[in-house]
């Protein structure tokens, strides 16, 4: 009960000073933002102390968007290539936070494969666009339609193009909603030799996860939305400091906090929570996640509520 009990008000006031840092964004701009290169990716910080071999890659997506791809393999190695996209709130680190006899993308890798590493818009390492700069209301107008549509296709083409073979997918969470759309209209079946999909969400309204529920339930992303925030982000310097002053000086199991995020989960530890909260959470579309907390509804709710809005 103790437990039960810390957690809530951790999650509480994790997500009050998580909205006190949300920040509207300016109007357009013919800007262009770089705010990541080549150079400070994930091969750099993740991969080659490892002692991987890592390449860095950018994909232009149709509508402007461009992606970090990182590409790992063992030199000269043949092996079918493998993308790995990463769900909501994350991006193409969460497939090397464990170490590395247990992080999937060094087991690919060290079985033979050629492992690609997908970073969705608006993450860390793929926050360039040709146009938009990443504080602009437009830089974060679209949901996981616009994923479907644009950053998968743009990411299987060039993955296959460069390889010269069809490729496995591993998706998870929204990585799979992504692939179940797109797969559904028979888009890039023709590039892929099978999909393995993660904690599918093809529909939500099964969440276990306490503060998902709520924020779905009580409309919080419609609500930044009107507020004038787009950027929908829980990571702020201070508040990354106080969880990880808070799990590492009191005693307290920060498992709890993520398994609220998260839902129970059955491979979580203490000790993978600062290595979480170095690298994650990551941003995504307000209007991302106003989307997402739609698909728990009746189709017919969903229909009023966009007849209500036109």
């Amino acid at each position: 009960m103790a437990n039960t009990s810390v957690s809530t008000l951790l999650v509480i006031l994790f997500w009050g000073l998580t909205l006190a840092t949300g920040r509207k964004l300016s109007p357009l701009s013919t800007t262009t933002t770089l705010s990541s290169s080549p150079s400070d990716g994930i091969c750099l910080s993740m991969v080659m102390p490892q002692g991987k071999t890592c390449e860095e890659h950018l994909v232009t997506t149709q509508d402007g968007y461009i992606l970090n791809l990182a590409r790992i393999r063992i030199r000269e190695s043949r092996g079918p290539p493998v993308l790995l996209q990463h769900g909501l709130f994350m991006d193409g680190i969460t497939w090397l936070l464990l170490p590395s006899n247990q992080s999937l993308a060094f087991l690919l890798v060290d079985n033979g494969f050629d492992v690609w590493v997908a970073n969705t818009r608006g993450t860390k390492f793929s926050r360039q666009h040709t146009s938009l700069p990443s504080n602009s209301s437009d830089y974060w107008n679209w949901s996981w339609d616009e994923l479907v549509a644009h950053d998968l296709p743009a990411t299987f083409k060039y993955v296959h193009d460069l390889t010269g073979q069809k490729m496995h997918y591993v998706g998870h969470s929204q990585g799979t909603l992504i692939a179940l759309a797109a797969l559904s209209q028979d888009q890039l079946l023709n590039m892929l030799r099978s999909a393995a999909l993660l904690s599918p969400i093809a529909y939500v309204g099964q969440l276990t996860s306490p503060l998902a529920k709520n924020a779905a339930e009580n409309f919080i992303a419609e609500s930044l939305y009107n507020l004038g925030i787009f950027e929908f982000n829980m990571r702020g310097d201070s508040v990354i400091k106080f969880l990880k002053d808070l799990c590492n000086n009191t005693g307290i199991d920060c498992t709890n906090l993520l398994t609220s995020f998260t839902g129970q989960n059955c491979c979580l530890n203490p000790s993978i929570v600062n290595v979480f909260l170095d690298h994650e959470p990551q941003s995504t579309a307000t209007k991302n996640m106003i989307h997402l907390s739609q698909k728990k509804e009746p189709l017919q709710c969903l229909i009023m509520r966009t007849e209500m809005r036109t």
